[in-house]
């Protein structure tokens, strides 16, 4: 199994129990941001570990500040055949991180909503975003999911194959680009219209 270790990030909760305890099965160690774990641990899943048992800091700002740290960023971004970026990994202690599994807040509720400005602000996900196109950037190396649909095909592919060939890789990362862009277009388009005027 090339995949050791796996952050989930997820608004959508959909199928996300059955898939951590068919990764974990395979061996494979997982991590999560806080609310993604407190589902888990309400419908019996008690052996995904928190995010700060990784980053050795807390989530912060009620929770504005979850996955921009070094040592989750760092472990997503590290070119594996790279050997200064191995030689960071190793005399940092950051654990590199394989797979990213994260899906997005519905700001498209919000924007459909008659809120103000200051609820919208509150809705749009910084984090999520930007471990997406974290993974999206390295994408050789980490896979990325941000559609609950591929769990079962991504477990199946670990299970027979121990890895995810390239060509599920780039359908992913091809999948996660239509949605950062999907999501930053929402934002764009509300937001614009929110400021004229100001």
């Amino acid at each position: 199994m090339t995949i050791k270790l796996a952050l989930f990030s997820v608004y959508d909760k959909t199928g996300i129990t059955d898939f951590s305890r068919k990764l974990t099965s395979l061996g494979i160690q997982i991590v999560a941001t806080s609310g993604t774990l407190a589902f888990l641990n309400t419908n019996g899943v008690n052996f995904v570990k928190h995010v700060s048992e990784i980053t050795q800091f807390p989530e912060i700002l009620n929770g504005r500040v979850k996955t921009e740290h070094p040592k989750l960023m760092g472990g997503i971004l590290a070119v594996r055949n790279n050997k200064s970026h191995m030689h960071d990994l190793k005399r940092l202690g950051i654990k590199r991180i394989d797979m990213v599994v994260c899906n997005l807040s519905p700001i498209d509720k919000t924007i459909n909503g008659d809120h103000d400005l200051q609820i919208f602000l509150q809705h749009i996900d910084i984090g999520g975003p930007n471990i997406i196109k974290a993974a999206i950037k390295n994408f050789e190396n980490v896979v990325l999911i941000v559609n609950p649909k591929r769990y079962n095909s991504i477990y199946q592919e670990l299970e027979t194959k121990g890895d995810i060939c390239m060509k599920t890789r780039v359908k992913l990362v091809l999948e996660a680009l239509k949605e950062t862009k999907r999501y930053d277009d929402l934002i764009y388009a509300s937001l614009k219209q929110k400021l004229i005027g100001i």
